[in-house]
Formats: structure tokens, C-alpha cells, sequence
């Protein structure tokens, strides 16, 4: 029988598996959609259990698969949705539903912690999304819970350890809490202590380390006759940075998805970037990432194209940007449709067009959605770059890697070689390669990379747009400062 490894998905709307042989090949996919459980305006919950519950269903789609029939599953990795707060009680039994990165209440935790220790922790910014925020939620208004916490996890540690028994956090997901320290690996317990969060802290292990074998019950329940070993898994942004191939210093990955993401490789932990710029572990030992994002990426266009568009489909939106000119004939975008994460921490800032007139028409408003999206994701692009030398090159994945317009694009605001992948497989790739890795298929995760991973066409920038569109950048960049009271005192209007 020919073995195989699965890399497993776990993202926020749907649990994602991928099955590939030694060679690299994707022989097999299965897909399970899942519920957001949202009890008043901000609230984001998922019930644990579900996820758990769709994985195994997934894996047993995929072992219906015909390409699956002679196959045996020798390991199995994840990527998995960050900075969700799962609480355990002292048997391991979820004691509320975790509350997801996308999640917002927690402003005032956010603001006790600045108050307490500034407005960056362990070299992060402090933000609703991440985890700590959570937990001081919970302490304070859910006390009879937080009594009976006993260890908390993120949203696959709680998936790992229904398929194993094993109680653990990789680096790249833990990193996301703000109480990891990247420089040194370990929780930062002095932090804990001052928020008197008392000894609620997982194991920590390396992303491809193994912890352990499907336990009887779920080998029965699967139908398997043999061991599948299990390794720790990565966070879905380092994941996808994984299986792209971003694995070493200034390797940079540009993520179009409905946010957007700009990740580079650095070899420097103790580097604050500021700006709002995340900096965490990646699924490698001794590599880290600093990460800007953008909220409203893909979502942007999305909103375009049912706002003005409703009857085209995506090609056709960017086949009309196409037909504008660079800079859209005077019209800027900025895609704050729901705030902005990097530079501006913002929650509150609205999106604008800048620059209307008599002519404006269609194709300029698509063009000018489409270098907004992009400019903001420059705008993270260009503060990392002030702290690293060379390599200009970018591995752009996602939707802005599906039409060639949009690369071109990219490679000139960038002013750097932007290539995409020739086959995408998400963060469910870089699963497969730790599992890969962690069975012994290669030395190296280079060596994996290099059979698992094929890159499409080039994409090499053109000095005289990139000028022209540093002119209409610098001119986006200012918008922000601009609109920013503007848009509060539209907020405040009852």
C-alpha cells in the first residue's frame, strides 16, 4: 500500500482536508462546512466539539475517495485558525465555546493591558483578536468558569488532542496569545502573574513534532487497522506561508484572501516593527514572520463587484480595471470597510473614494478598488522593508494570484518580482509538509519544499509604473489622517 499524509484545515467557515503521496501529488480532497455561532453583534463563538465532529467526517469522506482505496495514512499534521480561546476544566471538557479571532468584545480588556504594560506586548500590538484579551473577558465576567479553568488551548490544539489525548501548543499558533516570547520561546509567566491568570499554560512543542497516535477509539470509529502518527501543526497564516515556500529570512508571501496578508521571513526576534505590524513564530525552529494585514482585501472586491457589478463575475470586474489607467484617471480607494488593522489599529475608520469627477466611470472605479487593496497592502510592504535588505521577491497566493492583470499589478506598486504558485492548496500544503516532514519523507523542510512546491510564471515590475503609482501611494497614504475625524463624527450622528 502507498503511503500518504494528510494536512488538515481548520479555518473558520469550513474544515478542510488534503491527502498526498511522497511525490507531492494531492490525490484526494474533502471539505465540512462549519456554523458561526453569533449571539449578539460581535460575539464570534464555534463550538469545539463541532470541530472535532467535521474532521472526523471529513477524514472518513476521504477515505471513500477511489484514489484513497489502496492508500495508507502514515501522519497527520493541521493549520488552524489562530488566537481562538478554547478553556478546558481539569478533564479536559470545554467549558464554554471558544470565543474566535474574530471576535471583538474585548475592547476594554485590550485597553487594561495598554494600561498596564503599554501599547505593544512581547513585541505585538494589543488587539481584540488575540488571546490574553480573552481570557481577562473571561475572568471578569464569566468568574464561576474562569474558577474552573484549568488549561487553556486554540481551536486545532483542541482537535489534536480529541484525535490523541495530548494536551499541547506549537510555537507559530502559541505566538498569537500575547503571552508567548518569540525571542526565547516560553511563556512569559511574569505577564500571567500580573494579571493574575494563575497556571492555565499548555506544553509548548515544535510544529512538526510528534505527539502522538489516533487513539483505539477513533481508529475503530475510522476504520483503520494501523497507527497514524500526529504532529503538532502550525498556525493557518505560517501554514500558508509554508506551503508556499516562504521559509527563509526575506522571503516575502502576499495572501489575498477575504483579508489580506503581507508575511516576511526575519531572523531577528527581537525586532518591534511597530505600525501595528504583528511579529510571530513560523512552523521552522529558529525562523520568525512579521505580518501586516489588511481587513478588507478580497472582501473589498467582493463589495464591488454586488454593489456595481452584480451581474458580472470576477474576471469581468478586473477585465474593466484593466481598461483604466494607472491611478484610475485621479481616483483613490481605501478599503476600510471594516476598519483597518495594519498600520492604523482602527476599528472605526470608514473606506472612501478620493477624487470623483464629471468622467469617472466604471472601469476607473474598479481600477481604483483594485491599486486600493493593493496600496494597503504595500503600506505593510514597504514598513517591513525598512528593516530588511534585499530580496525583492514576493509569492502572492490567494485571489490576487488568479488573473495575471492583478500580478502585473502587484509587481509594479511593489517594485518587486511577484510570482504565484502553479497548484494552491492553502494552509492545508503546509499541514501535509510538517506531516511529511514529521514521518521522515525528507531531511529538510527545504527538501520538501522543493518537491511538494512549483512555482508559476514571473511577474518582474516596471520601473516607470512603479514610479507613477509611488505618486498616487503617497497621496493614499494620507487619506487616513484626512477622513479619520470625519468618520467618527458620521459614527457619532444619532
Amino acid at each position: 500500500m502507498e503511503d500518504v499524509v494528510l494536512g488538515i484545515d481548520l479555518g473558520t467557515s469550513a474544515i478542510k482536508i488534503i491527502a498526498i503521496n511522497e511525490e507531492g501529488q494531492v490525490l484526494a480532497k474533502s471539505s465540512v462546512e462549519l456554523e458561526l455561532i453569533q449571539s449578539q453583534p460581535g460575539y464570534n463563538e464555534q463550538d469545539p466539539e463541532s470541530w472535532f465532529l467535521a474532521v472526523m467526517k471529513g477524514i472518513a469522506a476521504l477515505l471513500l475517495e477511489e484514489n484513497m482505496q489502496d492508500k495508507q495514512i502514515t501522519g497527520v499534521s493541521f493549520s488552524g485558525q489562530m488566537h481562538g480561546l478554547v478553556p478546558l476544566d481539569a478533564n479536559q471538557k470545554p467549558l464554554r465555546n471558544a470565543i474566535l479571532w474574530n471576535d471583538t468584545r474585548t475592547t476594554e480588556q485590550c485597553q487594561m493591558i495598554r494600561d498596564k504594560f503599554g501599547d505593544t506586548l512581547l513585541t505585538n500590538p494589543i488587539l481584540e483578536g488575540f488571546t490574553l484579551p480573552k481570557l481577562l473577558w473571561m475572568q471578569m465576567y464569566e468568574p464561576e468558569l474562569w474558577q474552573a479553568l484549568d488549561v487553556f488551548v486554540l481551536p486545532k490544539d483542541y482537535v489534536r488532542y480529541r484525535l490523541t489525548g495530548d494536551i499541547s501548543m506549537e510555537y507559530s499558533d502559541a505566538a498569537g496569545t500575547l503571552l508567548l516570547n518569540p525571542a526565547n520561546k516560553t511563556w512569559d509567566k511574569k505577564i500571567g502573574e500580573q494579571l493574575s491568570l494563575g497556571d492555565i499554560y499548555p506544553k509548548l512543542v515544535e510544529s512538526h513534532e510528534f505527539v502522538g497516535n489516533f487513539t483505539e477509539e477513533i481508529k475503530q470509529e475510522l476504520g483503520l487497522d494501523y497507527d497514524v502518527a500526529v504532529f503538532a501543526g502550525g498556525a493557518d497564516n505560517a501554514c500558508g506561508a509554508l506551503g508556499a515556500g516562504v521559509i527563509k529570512e526575506e522571503q516575502t508571501l502576499c495572501s489575498i484572501g477575504t483579508s489580506g496578508v503581507i508575511l516576511s521571513c526575519i531572523s531577528d526576534n527581537k525586532q518591534n516593527f511597530g505600525n501595528n505590524i504583528h511579529h510571530f513564530n513560523h512552523v521552522l525552529s529558529n525562523v520568525t514572520y512579521a505580518m501586516g494585514v489588511t481587513l478588507s482585501a478580497g472582501n473589498s472586491l467582493n463589495w464591488l463587484k454586488q454593489t456595481f457589478f452584480d451581474n458580472e463575475n470576477f474576471d469581468d470586474v478586473l477585465k474593466l480595471a484593466a481598461q483604466s489607467n494607472i491611478g484610475a484617471n485621479g481616483l483613490l480607494f481605501t478599503p476600510y470597510l471594516q476598519g483597518e488593522r495594519t498600520p492604523h489599529g482602527d476599528a472605526f475608520i470608514r473606506g472612501s473614494y478620493i477624487g470623483l469627477h464629471g468622467k469617472t466611470n466604471k472601469s476607473d472605479i474598479a481600477r481604483a478598488t483594485i491599486e486600493g487593496i493593493t496600496y494597503s497592502l504595500y503600506e505593510s510592504y514597504s514598513y517591513m522593508k525598512k528593516n530588511q535588505n534585499g530580496n525583492n521577491q514576493i509569492i502572492s497566493i490567494g485571489g490576487g494570484a488568479k488573473n495575471s492583470f492583478w500580478l502585473q499589478l502587484q509587481a509594479d506598486v511593489f517594485n518587486a518580482e511577484v510570482i504565484p504558485l502553479k497548484y494552491e492548496e492553502g494552509p492545508g500544503m503546509g499541514a501535509a509538509m510538517l506531516a511529511a516532514y514529521g514521518v521522515g519523507w525528507f531531511d529538510s523542510m527545504e527538501a520538501c519544499a522543493d518537491t511538494f512546491i512549483a512555482y508559476g510564471e514571473i511577474y518582474q515590475p516596471n520601473q516607470q509604473n512603479h514610479k507613477l503609482y509611488q505618486q498616487y501611494f503617497e497621496v493614499y497614504q494620507q487619506i487616513y489622517q484626512q477622513t479619520q475625524n470625519l468618520t467618527y463624527q458620521l459614527l457619532n450622528i444619532k
